[in-house]
């Protein structure tokens, strides 16, 4: 049964004003999106989840650099969705979880399915956490 919402309540109007880009109140913070050409791969035990040429990195104000997977060069068949987790960062949107399927319980890999239009080149692509995953720069493509 799909649940209706009462326009009248506050309880959607406060979730619409904490969508509003912070980039609207600091049009100066930064957040720098580098295309990459090197190989960075990411394993999750003995697992190879992603592997690209074509990742951009992410270079956040306040935050160390993240690569972020187009989602052709992730293997989904070995992660899962955590549906009941999201979290809002101000400068790039609402974030969606992923958990290795051997471990659906702890989340390893984060997207923003439509981010805002500052970082828009991040639509749909995955990062992950770095220190529950290794995450290497350069060699060859172990997917194929």
């Amino acid at each position: 049964m799909a649940a209706t919402r009462n326009r009248s309540s506050p309880a959607p109007l406060r979730r619409m004003k904490m969508l509003v880009s912070g980039f609207v109140e600091r049009p100066d913070y930064r957040v720098d999106l580098l295309p990459r050409r090197n190989r960075v791969t990411v394993q999750v035990g003995d697992q190879t989840v992603a592997s690209s040429n074509r990742t951009i990195v992410v270079d956040e104000q306040g935050h160390g650099l993240v690569f972020y997977f187009p989602p052709v060069d992730v293997d989904f068949d070995r992660l899962v969705a955590i549906d009941q987790r999201t979290t809002f960062c101000p400068f790039k949107g609402i974030a969606r979880y992923l958990a290795a399927s051997t471990a659906p319980e702890l989340p390893i890999a984060w997207a923003y399915a439509d981010p805002f239009v500052q970082v828009a080149a991040l639509a749909g692509y995955i990062a992950f956490y770095q220190d529950r995953a290794i995450i290497t720069v350069g060699g060859e493509d172990p997917i194929g």
